[in-house]
């Protein structure tokens, strides 16, 4: 058994690394944290001076709260299979022949309706909220990609540090038990690549919902609103593996100064998206079960042997991107020992 999975040492694992992360990333985003707060007493006196309340965070959190509870119900397993896989059998028994075919892609459907259910009520905020705030830009959810490159390099460091605690934590049996959540995402090179479209399309409107959508209707909390915005995401994770439960309370707090510190969710995504695809192509590399059929009935076969390459080259990458900007950062420095006070956020 590995050491990680010994319960005496698991459940205190993150307690340590918590301790260690939570300095750096104080220093990393306390400028943004500060702006934040800034932002939002000043925010308050105007609403103040004015005799004005601001309502978003009422029609915010009910919105969360509701859109999460019916993901949770009608979102899971138990209703697809008591509500949705008898319509399907349905279809298919009136249409033989038909595109549908439950004995093949039955675990594929229940995948897509996960997905639609995550998909529609991460979106359903970009819908109503003008109903309620009609002044509001929707552009302001993290939407706008203006300098999204002068903020590559935190992606990059972003991918430096997690690639090695995924190989790390990829050991656990858990982990790879877990993961991908499609089991049948080795079958064929099809599953994975229709797979992985979800579960990347998910992720996209998650960090829309998360880091967009709460971040800036919480707006009035200052950097409140990423402490808050954590509780919610990290109980989503509720499931998964004990220690990326544990994670996403880090994940939380970076992703969301992040998307505050470029006023952009697309890092965060790129991010997330990154450590997913990494997740399940891991995860099926320690279990033996990457795909070499093109799809289920297909009795074509590729095998890609170069996981492990790809990954390398990956990481590569992203140190060198890193290495630059700690490169130029020093050059700047030397040039004006006060530059770096705008880098920090």
């Amino acid at each position: 058994m590995h050491w990680l999975d010994l319960p005496a040492v698991k459940w205190a694992t993150p307690i340590p690394l918590l301790l260690i992360i939570a300095p750096v990333v104080w220093r990393v985003f306390r400028g943004t944290w500060k702006t934040l707060d800034d932002e939002a007493l000043a925010w308050r006196r105007d609403l103040a001076a004015a005799g004005a309340i601001d309502y978003r965070p009422l029609v915010a959190l009910t919105m969360t709260a509701l859109i999460l509870v019916m993901q949770e119900y009608f979102g899971r397993g138990d209703f697809f299979e008591t509500t949705i896989h008898p319509a399907i059998d349905r279809y298919v028994f009136a249409h033989p022949g038909g595109l549908l075919n439950p004995a093949v892609y039955g675990e594929m459907y229940l995948r897509l309706w996960w997905a639609l259910t995550r998909i529609g009520g991460y979106l359903v905020p970009l819908v109503l909220w003008r109903l309620f705030f009609p002044r509001d830009h929707l552009a302001d959810f993290g939407l706008r990609v203006r300098g999204l490159r002068d903020h590559a390099w935190i992606y990059a460091l972003c991918v430096v540090v997690m690639v090695p605690v995924i190989l790390t934590v990829s050991r656990q049996r858990d982990f790879v038990e877990y993961y991908p959540m499609y089991k049948a995402a080795g079958r064929s090179w099809l599953d994975f690549a229709v797979w992985e479209t979800l579960y990347l399309a998910q992720f996209f409107t998650l960090e829309i919902f998360f880091r967009g959508f709460w971040l800036r209707a919480l707006r009035g909390f200052g950097a409140g609103a990423i402490w808050s915005m954590i509780v919610p995401y990290c109980m989503i994770h509720f499931g998964k593996p004990y220690l990326e439960a544990c994670g996403a309370m880090v994940a939380g707090v970076v992703l969301g100064s992040l998307a505050m510190y470029t006023r952009s969710i697309y890092a965060g995504f790129l991010v997330h998206a990154t450590v997913a695809v990494l997740n399940d192509g891991v995860a099926l590399y320690r279990a033996n079960r990457l795909p070499t059929a093109l799809t289920p009935l297909s009795p074509r076969h590729f095998t890609f042997l170069l996981w492990p390459t790809l990954i390398g080259i990956a990481w590569g990458l992203a140190l060198v991107v890193v290495s630059f900007k700690a490169w130029r950062l020093w050059r700047a420095r030397s040039a004006r020992p006060d530059v770096l006070g705008t880098e920090g956020g």
